[in-house]
């Protein structure tokens, strides 16, 4: 099969476009899907420059959602050639095709396309446990979003909108911020060129009751500052490159809470927390509530390019890779 391979580890240029063992379904329940399109996160990077948490053994094919369809089930999937699904693995998914237990895919609503299912379940998933699990959000909160206008930002701003937060984003630039009131941002602050916790304060009043924060930086103690006493932050990932030092005083004398999302372990620590996202996520999905926001289509032979382009953080929403 063709896909993007990784020989060493590096920045999105160490990509090679080559011929690559074909996956050979190994149990009862493994499907094997052809892939139709196949979407950039920002961990796809990481993984690339051996930066993630937890090491890939070389060589490999980078790339950890997609959509497709079914060409070979196992007898115990419940899947059958045909089929339309989306899913997720560890790695593997810029390719021709890629196998996986049928447990990790689930079938495409009718009306969605490929693309769009592509980029569904990572950034969602995230927004979803970010705000609801960890952040515990309410209708009528303030949610303030750092980096909104990328694919897990869009994502926290389209659902907690769902979900009758009212949501300032925070993104550098007028085109980003833009783009967050046309997807339903109640307000939104260009963090490059505005004071974001003065800002915050400006909007709320006293305050957010949640930050969901997949970017780190500067941006985070701002706003972690602006925070109501008793708020929440909810760290999901470092985008910018940096991992913020928070002054732990800031967190005593607001009471505040700092917690975590990390989908990758959430299967093994919290199954049922994950199991009940994703029915929820799915049901929304297929009603057309939610849907993701695409910015760029690549072809397979430019995936170096649609990783750099998430890299250097230029991507509003979501980036395709169609094999």
């Amino acid at each position: 099969m063709r896909a993007a391979i990784c020989r060493q580890y590096g920045p999105p240029e160490v990509i090679e476009v080559g011929e690559f063992p074909d996956p050979e379904p190994a149990a009862a329940d493994d499907v094997l899907v052809a892939v139709r399109s196949a979407a950039v996160n920002f961990p796809d990077v990481l993984v690339l420059a051996d930066e993630y948490q937890r090491s890939t053994p070389l060589p490999y094919v980078p790339g950890s959602e997609f959509a497709g369809v079914v060409t070979a089930a196992g007898t115990d999937s419940g899947f059958a050639p045909g089929d339309r699904v989306y899913g997720t693995v560890p790695t593997g998914a810029f390719a021709d095709c890629v196998t996986l237990p049928a447990g990790q895919v689930q079938r495409m609503p009718d009306a969605v396309d490929f693309d769009a299912a592509a980029g569904f379940g990572v950034a969602y998933t995230t927004a979803y446990h970010a705000l609801s699990t960890a952040g515990g959000i309410r209708f009528g909160d303030w949610i303030v979003v750092i980096g909104a206008a990328g694919g897990v930002g869009l994502a926290t701003v389209d659902l907690a909108r769902h979900l009758g937060a009212r949501v300032v984003a925070a993104a550098s630039g007028h085109e980003k911020t833009a783009l967050c009131l046309d997807r339903g941002a109640t307000a939104a602050v260009d963090y490059r060129n505005e004071d974001l916790r003065r800002r915050i304060k400006e909007i709320t009043g006293e305050g957010a009751h949640v930050v969901v924060d997949p970017v780190g930086g500067a941006a985070s103690e701002s706003a972690l500052r602006a925070l109501r006493r008793g708020g929440t932050f909810v760290t999901v990932g470092y985008a910018s490159g940096e991992i913020p030092a928070i002054p732990l005083n800031l967190v005593l004398l607001k009471g505040i809470t700092i917690t975590s999302v990390d989908i990758g372990t959430m299967s093994i620590h919290h199954p049922e927390v994950k199991k009940q996202g994703r029915a929820e996520l799915h049901r929304l999905f297929a009603t057309g509530a939610l849907t993701p926001y695409v910015h760029e289509v690549y072809p397979l032979a430019e995936t170096a390019a649609a990783l750099r382009h998430v890299a250097d953080r230029k991507a509003l929403g979501k980036v395709i890779i169609r094999p």
